[in-house]
C-alpha cells in the first residue's frame, strides 16, 4: 500500500505519512519534531519492545555434532510469535511463581532421531505443551512457503536430540534474540542541505554518492542560498522491518508507549507528584484528549525499572552461571 507525496501543511504536532505497509514492514515519514525524539523512538523500538523467546533449555539427550552451548544459541534465535506478550505474559523476575508457571513462560518440547540418511530438524518441530496465556504466543514464526521454519540443525543416522524449551518475555536490552525488528531504517535530509554528513570522495561526490529515494519527498536546497546555521531536521524517514514476531505496527506502537512511560517516570521523580498513582495516570490517559493505544497494547517500563532486579532474577550469580532455576541453562536440570 503507498501513499502519493504529502503535500507542506501547518501542524501543531507530530505528523505521520504512511508511504508503504506489508506484513512484516512499514515505511512512514514523521515530521515536525526534535531529531532526539525521533532518535529516541527509533531506539525504542530497536531495544525495549517485549517479546518472546527461547531462554532456558534443558537438554535430556544430544549426540549430533552440534555441542549443548550451540544448539541451545541457535534455538534462542528463533522468532517466537510475541502478539500481546507485553499484556498477557508477565517477567519471570516479577512473576510470584516458584520457579516458572503459564503467567510467566511458555513451555516447548523438541525430540528427533534420525533413523537413515540426512535429517533436517525445523522450527515446526518444536511443540508446546501446558496451558499458555493465548492461542498465538509461543508459537514458532514460520513464513517460508514450505512451512518449516528456522533450521535448527541435521541429524545423521543414530543421532537423536531431545530436549525442553522454556520461551519467556524479555527485550532486546538483556539479549538481542528478543529484538523485534531485523533492521531499523532511519534517515533526514536526504539532500544534506543541513551538512550534517561531509562525504568522503575521489573525485565527484554527486556520482560517487547517489541520494536515496527519500529525497523526492523533499527539496534541495539552493547552492546560491546562504547557509542557515540555525536550520534544524524535521522530517525522519523510518523503515520499521519486523522478524515476524510482532506486526510492524504494533512495533511502532508499543515503541511510543515505551517513551511515553519513561517520560512519564521521569517527570514523576523530578516534581515528586507522581506518589502512587499508576502510569496511565501520569501519562494523561484519563485525559479525553490523551493518545490511547489501541486495544491489545499495554506497553512497559524498562527491562530494570521500578527496582527490579537483574534480567537474570535476584538469585541468579551470573549470565552464564547459575540461573533462576539453580543450574547452567546449557543442558542442566532447572
Amino acid at each position: 500500500m503507498e501513499y502519493p507525496m504529502d503535500m507542506d501543511v501547518e501542524s501543531t504536532g507530530p505528523q505521520i505519512t504512511v508511504r508503504e505497509m506489508t506484513e512484516s514492514r512499514v515505511d512512514f515519514k514523521l515530521s515536525s519534531i526534535e531529531l532526539s525524539f525521533a532518535n529516541s523512538l527509533r531506539r525504542a523500538m530497536l531495544a525495549e519492545v517485549p517479546t518472546v523467546a527461547l531462554d532456558l533449555i534443558e537438554i535430556e539427550h544430544n549426540n549430533s555434532v552440534i555441542p549443548d552451548e550451540m544448539l541451545a544459541h541457535r534455538l534462542g534465535l528463533i522468532p517466537i510469535v510475541s502478539t500481546n506478550c507485553d499484556r498477557d505474559l508477565e517477567y519471570t523476575r516479577d512473576c510470584t511463581c516458584e520457579e516458572f508457571c503459564p503467567r510467566c513462560s511458555i513451555t516447548l518440547l523438541l525430540h528427533a532421531r534420525c533413523e537413515g540418511g540426512i535429517l533436517p530438524v525445523y522450527a515446526r518441530d518444536l511443540f508446546q505443551t501446558g496451558e499458555r496465556v493465548n492461542d498465538t504466543i509461543g508459537n514458532p514464526v514460520i513464513t517460508d512457503p514450505e512451512q518449516k521454519g528456522s533450521l535448527i540443525c541435521k541429524l545423521r543416522k543414530g543421532q537423536e536430540i531431545k530436549l525442553m524449551c522454556l520461551a519467556k518475555k524479555g527485550t532486546a536490552k538483556e539479549h538481542a534474540k528478543w529484538a523485534p525488528t531485523s533492521a531499523v531504517g532511519f534517515e533526514y535530509d536526504p539532500h544534506n542541505n543541513l551538512r550534517h554528513v561531509d562525504y568522503w570522495y575521489e573525485q565527484d561526490p554527486i556520482k560517487e554518492w547517489p541520494i536515496s529515494e527519500n529525497a523526492t519527498w523533499e527539496t534541495a536546497a539552493n547552492p546560491d542560498d546562504p547557509f542557515d546555521y540555525d536550520a534544524e531536521p524535521d522530517r525522519f524517514y523510518f523503515d520499521v522491518e519486523s522478524i515476524g514476531n510482532l506486526e510492524p505496527d504494533m512495533i511502532i506502537q508499543q515503541g511510543i508507549l515505551v517513551l511515553q512511560r519513561k517520560l512519564a517516570l521521569v517527570i514523576s521523580e523530578l516534581t515528586g507528584e507522581g506518589g502512587d498513582r499508576p502510569a496511565e495516570e501520569m501519562m494523561g490517559a484519563v485525559d479525553q484528549d490523551a493518545y490511547e493505544p489501541p486495544e491489545g497494547i499495554d506497553g512497559n517500563l524498562t527491562s530494570y525499572g521500578n527496582g527490579a532486579s537483574s534480567a537474570w532474577g535476584a538469585s541468579a550469580q551470573t549470565p552464564y552461571g547459575a540461573t533462576p532455576y539453580g543450574q547452567s541453562s546449557y543442558g542442566g536440570g532447572f
